[in-house]
């Protein structure tokens, strides 16, 4: 009796169908919140060592660069704070390289700039040319690193991206005491050039952060290739045997082995056209190659058409980002934020001062308490934000409004004990920064954090860059240290108050949750 077997058609057919019946208990891909995801991890942390932590530790240089170039103060600070602030500054635009080119790309050519930044500025002649190597190439290169080391951590986790963006951003604390020490020995053991000159070599590993940086598939494509894995897998086991194949006899072998009929090569025998390359094999190369190349231009192109309108309608589109008054809101909030975090560090030494606990202080910094509780509090906000009980916007608005009171009341702490307990509320409580790409992610939608991250660190910079000089001005006005931490402690409740609005602003449901 002959057996009946099913045609390939249907086989295809009963496995899609069983594929779309089994769809929902698929992951997209096996990397989300697990394997490559704590690779990215690593990645961040490592560009948050070498790009945040080494801007962090740049008052080493600073001496350097007053001695060198005799200028005045305030014209050398500005070196470093135009290199945060272009770091953070460039955020937008760096969504644009993201929309093109990917994370991948844009971080290594990110990481290449960087060193070259670094290494232009050991040959400076005058602080003028610190301001182009420094403060410009090397805090775009840095921007270009940065933004990418944070939106790739927010592709990759979904149940626990609070944690790992807290995991991540630690690298600032862990490169703040690293860089400083090792900045430290450099200019010590070599002088300021040849230590920059190091410098940069160390910040070329930021391409190898980038390298790692592998894309996730789509979710179309990851359906893709498991369906076809299942098609296959179903074909190989219900299809029959394939038949054997033939045996050539003994004639047809010793005619091929003389070199007869069998073994003439027809196409190559052809004359070649004239104009249109060589014939082989019956393709002409010279049109082959012209068309690859037309191809390949061609999908440049397209990408670079299509990044470029995904960017542009995130900003100026229909679908603004702007359009979504809770992110508007959370922008103005973001425009206060990051001035009133530096003034601890600017004037909590005249404060030590002011008060007579220098001695205290030279023991244990007050500044080192926050820098230290600050990693902490990266995590374990990090980790409460994950809890199932609460939400990461709730942690968030709370560990702002802790930060705001403990800036206003530092102050009026007189005795070192109690300025110690209000700077470990300030450091843990501005640990939030690692919920800033959660919540982002949350008001527009993964597929749009690029470009909407993007303008949160564009708003930091410009805090950053106007809020010790903001400081200075109010110091040289009332000649009191402590009026700047009561003007800076109220504009930052003024920007929470934005933030306490999100529940009478209607926003559209952020439904997608896709890692495109």
């Amino acid at each position: 009796m002959k057996t009946m077997y099913p045609s390939t058609e249907d086989v295809a057919n009963g496995a899609k169908d069983d594929y779309k019946a089994k769809k929902k208990f698929l992951n997209p891909s096996r990397d989300i919140d697990g394997g490559w995801a704590w690779m990215i991890v690593l990645a961040s942390f490592l560009v948050h060592i070498l790009v945040m932590g080494s801007q962090m530790a740049l008052g080493i240089l600073n001496m350097e660069w007053l001695d060198e170039f005799s200028q005045s103060r305030g014209l050398t600070a500005w070196v470093s704070s135009l290199s945060m602030g272009i770091t953070l500054i460039v955020g937008p635009f760096i969504g644009l390289f993201i929309n093109i080119c990917g994370c991948r790309k844009t971080a290594i050519i990110g990481g290449t700039l960087n060193g070259l930044g670094w290494i232009l500025s050991a040959y400076s002649t005058n602080v003028q040319y610190l301001f182009i190597t420094f403060g410009v190439i090397a805090g775009i290169g840095s921007g270009m690193v940065y933004l990418p080391a944070v939106v790739m951590v927010g592709q990759y986790f979904q149940k626990r991206r609070a944690l790992a963006q807290g995991l991540s951003t630690t690298g600032t604390g862990f490169g703040t005491f690293l860089m400083t020490m090792l900045l430290k020995y450099l200019c010590k053991e070599f002088g300021w050039r040849n230590a920059m000159f190091i410098q940069g070599a160390v910040s070329l590993n930021l391409c190898v952060c980038g390298a790692l940086m592998r894309p996730l598939p789509s979710s179309e494509q990851s359906e893709n290739r498991v369906e076809s894995r299942m098609v296959a897998n179903d074909l190989e086991k219900t299809l029959p045997p394939p038949a054997e194949p033939l045996t050539p006899n003994g004639l047809l072998t010793e005619v091929e082995e003389k070199g007869g009929p069998a073994a003439v090569d027809v196409t190559n025998s052809l004359p070649p056209i004239k104009g249109k390359g060589k014939r082989r094999n019956g393709v002409v190369f010279k049109d082959v190659y012209a068309l690859s190349i037309l191809k390949t231009v061609s999908h440049i192109t397209v990408t670079i058409r299509k990044g470029f309108w995904s960017w542009y309608s995130s900003y100026f589109g229909t679908a603004s980002l702007f359009t979504n008054k809770v992110f508007v809101a959370f922008v103005v909030w973001a425009l206060f934020a990051y001035c009133s975090f530096v003034i601890p560090f600017i004037h909590l030494p005249e404060i030590v001062k002011m008060y007579n606990l220098t001695e205290q202080n030279d023991i244990f910094p007050l500044t080192s308490i926050i820098a230290i509780v600050h990693i902490f509090g990266k995590v374990i906000l990090g980790v409460i934000g994950d809890l199932p009980c609460v939400t990461a916007w709730n942690v968030f608005l709370m560990a702002n409004i802790t930060l705001g009171v403990s800036i206003l009341i530092l102050p009026l702490m007189h005795i070192y004990a109690s300025l110690a307990i209000v700077c470990a509320l300030v450091g843990f409580s501005s640990g939030y920064f690692s919920l800033m790409p959660v919540v982002t992610e949350d008001l527009v939608g993964i597929s749009h954090l690029a470009n909407a991250y993007g303008i949160i660190i564009c708003a930091n910079g410009i805090s950053a860059l106007l809020g010790p000089p903001f400081a200075g001005w109010i110091y040289d006005v009332t000649e009191k240290y402590d009026v700047s931490f009561y003007v800076c402690g109220l504009l930052y409740m003024v920007g929470i108050m934005f933030l306490l609005l999100k529940p009478c602003l209607k926003t559209k449901p952020q439904s997608e949750k896709d890692t495109t």
